[in-house]
């Protein structure tokens, strides 16, 4: 019945795409917070300090709102207008109220025995208020405040989002910045728009975002083009570009190169026995030990928590996704049977592996990119003057940096270089706005940087060296422009006379 309500012309092309089924990947919302999951039947999340299995949210329309009821089920909410009734009578200041403790007649032994008993939380905020002495002499601001803060403590809401480079980006950047280098969801936006990412690109990214950019830059393209990752250590980090969710399709069009290989195949000397004397790893492995890493740094990133996510500071919420992998590979030798399927498995994914690096040494060998993305923890100079060799003249290239100086110090070296015009140095200013009657204005807190952007376009440097005619005209052409004329420099003395 719910799907009879839609409007055919907002369907996506796929008819379940806007149904959650089971195995996708979602985002979970509470107030300001979220959280990406993969939906699971009988798997129990933790969030908000409630927990829940995601059984129910099944088959519904992504958007749809749940209340966690007794034994961990989410009830899908229906939406009731808000009662008045207790705001009618205000006061008209809080100057005579005295925050003693004693304006509350329940005590938490009353609360935890309405709880027990089943009550809904929408019930006890209601108890609350006809128990409280002060709440009728509060102002009306005051009391949407107070009931707004009982909400959020008792009534256990969650809203299941669809993942999308905003949503995550905010996940990211509330919860745990340093994993994607404190890039602030405005910079990413910037960077996606000064890249000119759009479907049927030809792109270069190397980032150690957690794979934020790069799933910002697959769902822009839509499936459409070709994306070369190029990675340092032992595999690419994909964990955020997990939580899109992505088809098999999008996949198609991605490859991944060796970040240590890339001088190799500049200076001419890359072959494919250099991919087959290094250690290989099967690329489950790879990512597992990414998300390995990703949890190690998450350990270690528990200090720089936002006040926009409170919660991080709770031992159980350490962790931003909970991801079980789809593929039964990460099983050990021993689960999946005997050890020789195991190794012939393992040795089939590491030449499919060395097909797609070969591939992808092939797309960088043709140096004709449509565009660069670099947003890593390294410093940039190195990495932006070896990458700008595989990217035709007149494209674009961004370079992010949490600081500054870096940035300067590659814009000193483009500059000295050439080949590239249009240099840019930016950093975007973010400041959110609480927007009420009688009382929008700024908030309070924001955030103090979200990193900075250089950027640029590429042009050709070979036709000087080409053409010697060219190159004794233009130093000829240079040669007028540096000296002066002689009329102006006999007044140049008179003048000073």
């Amino acid at each position: 019945m719910e799907g009879s309500g839609e409007q055919p012309g907002l369907q996506p092309p796929h008819p379940g795409d806007h149904r959650i089924r089971d195995g996708d990947f979602v985002v979970l919302k509470r107030e300001d917070v979220f959280k990406a999951v993969q939906v699971q039947r009988r798997k129990k999340v933790t969030f908000e300090k409630q927990w829940f299995y995601l059984d129910n949210v099944i088959g519904h329309s992504y958007g749809t709102t749940f209340e966690v009821t007794n034994g961990g089920s989410l009830q899908p909410k229906k939406k009731k207008e808000e009662p008045t009734s207790e705001t009618k009578e205000a006061g008209t200041d809080n100057r005579n109220i005295i925050d003693d403790g004693k304006s509350q007649k329940l005590t938490q032994d009353d609360i935890k025995a309405l709880k027990d008993k089943g009550i809904k939380g929408e019930e006890i905020v209601q108890q609350l208020i006809e128990n409280s002495t002060t709440f009728r002499d509060k102002t009306e601001f005051a009391q949407d405040k107070y009931i707004k803060k009982k909400k959020k403590k008792y009534e256990a809401i969650i809203t299941v989002v669809k993942p999308s480079t905003r949503i995550l980006s905010i996940m990211y950047y509330a919860r745990e910045p340093g994993k994607i280098n404190h890039m602030r969801y405005d910079t990413l936006a910037q960077m996606l728009t000064l890249g000119n990412i759009r479907a049927g690109n030809k792109m270069i990214v190397m980032e150690t975002c957690a794979g934020l950019v790069l799933g910002a830059m697959m769902e822009r393209m839509g499936g459409f083009g070709s994306i070369i990752q190029l990675y340092p250590g032992g595999g690419p980090v994909r964990a955020a570009t997990a939580c899109f969710g992505f088809p098999e399709s999008f996949l198609s069009g991605l490859y991944e190169f060796p970040l240590n290989k890339v001088d190799s195949l500049l200076n001419g000397t890359f072959s494919a026995e250099m991919l087959s004397s290094e250690p290989k790893d099967s690329p489950l492995v790879e990512e597992r030990n990414g998300m390995l890493e990703e949890k190690q740094a998450s350990e270690q990133e528990n200090e720089d928590s936002m006040a926009e996510a409170p919660e991080s500071n709770h031992p159980e919420e350490q962790e931003t996704m909970e991801i079980v992998s789809q593929d039964p590979e990460f099983k050990e030798p021993e689960e999946k049977g005997s050890r020789k399927d195991y190794i012939q498995e393992k040795q089939r994914r590491q030449e499919e592996q060395r097909k797609r690096h070969l591939e992808a040494a092939a797309l960088l060998s043709e140096r004709n990119a449509d565009g660069l993305i670099v947003a890593s923890r390294f410093h940039p100079t190195p990495l932006l003057l070896s990458l700008l060799h595989f990217v035709a003249p007149s494209r674009p290239f961004v370079v992010y940096c949490q600081y500054k100086e870096p940035l300067l110090e590659c814009y000193t070296k483009l500059r000295e270089r050439g080949g590239v015009i249009n240099l840019r140095l930016s950093e975007t200013w973010l400041r959110n706005y609480q927007v009420l009657p009688d009382r929008s204005h700024p908030k309070l807190l924001m955030s103090g940087g979200g990193g900075y952007l250089l950027s640029g376009f590429t042009v050709a440097m070979d036709n000087l060296k080409a053409e010697p005619s060219l190159k004794s005209s233009a130093s000829t052409l240079e040669l007028h422009k540096t000296e002066e004329p002689a009329a102006k420099k006999r007044k140049c003395p008179d003048s000073d006379s």
